[in-house]
C-alpha cells in the first residue's frame, strides 16, 4: 500500500560518483532538461515541498544530490542538462561526471527521464534516449506538467511523441504521466519503484 507521505531526508551532494553514499540500497535517478520539474516531481512523490531545493532558474541543480527514502532506497536529482546561465566548461563537467554516474553506478536500479509534456519531442532528449539505450542503461520516460494541457492537447502530443519512438525503439520504455501540482502519476510511480526494490532488476528498452 501506497502511504500519503513518506520518510524522507537528504543525505549528500557529490561533485563526483566516487563521492556518492555506498551503493547498498536500490537507487533511482531523475534527470532531464533544465527546468522540466524534477525537484518539484521528487518532492510530491515524498509530499514534502521542502525536500529538492526548487528554483526558477534553469540550471539550479548542479551536484548529484541524495535522498534516502523509508531508509531503504534512495532517489537521486541529477544536474538537467541543455539551457542554463554557465560556462561551456561548467555544463561540460556536469555532463561528463553525470554519464560516468549513470554508466557504472552499480546499486542504479532505473533513471526517471523527465519530459515536459507541453512541448514536442526535443532532440537533445531523444538524442540523451538513444545514448542511454545504446549503453544498456535502464531507463523510463515520465511527462510532467500534464495539468497544464487539455485531455485533448495530451492526447495529441502522447500520440505523436510515441509515434517517434515507435521508429526508432524495438520496445518502448515503460512511460508515467505526472503533475507535481495534482499528484498525478504518483501512485503508478512509487508501486514501480516498489516492485523494483525487491526484485533488484532493472527495465530495459531496447532500440531497432
Amino acid at each position: 500500500m501506497i502511504k500519503d507521505q513518506l520518510e524522507a531526508e537528504f543525505v549528500k551532494s557529490s561533485a563526483k560518483p566516487s563521492q556518492c553514499p555506498d551503493p547498498n540500497k536500490p537507487e533511482y535517478a531523475f534527470i532531464g532538461r533544465s527546468n522540466v520539474g524534477k525537484s518539484s516531481l521528487i518532492n510530491k512523490l515524498v509530499n514534502n515541498r521542502k525536500l529538492a531545493k526548487i528554483s526558477g532558474r534553469p540550471g539550479k541543480t548542479t551536484l548529484i544530490n541524495h535522498f534516502l527514502v523509508e531508509k531503504t532506497w534512495y532517489l537521486v536529482d541529477l544536474p538537467g542538462y541543455g539551457y542554463a546561465k554557465v560556462s561551456k566548461k561548467d555544463r561540460e563537467k556536469w555532463i561528463l561526471e553525470t554519464r560516468k554516474y549513470l554508466l557504472d553506478r552499480k546499486n542504479l536500479i532505473c533513471t526517471f527521464l523527465l519530459l515536459d509534456s507541453r512541448i514536442p519531442r526535443q532532440k537533445i532528449d531523444a538524442e540523451f534516449m538513444e545514448w542511454m539505450g545504446k549503453k544498456g542503461i535502464p531507463f523510463v520516460m515520465v511527462f510532467t506538467k500534464i495539468d497544464k494541457l487539455s485531455s485533448r492537447e495530451w492526447g495529441k502530443n502522447r500520440s505523436a511523441y510515441i509515434k517517434k519512438m515507435q521508429n526508432e525503439w524495438k520496445s518502448l520504455p515503460e512511460m508515467f504521466y505526472t503533475s507535481a501540482e495534482n499528484g498525478m502519476g504518483r501512485t503508478e510511480m512509487l508501486q514501480f519503484i516498489e516492485n523494483y526494490n525487491g526484485t533488484f532488476k532493472r527495465p530495459i528498452a531496447k532500440l531497432l
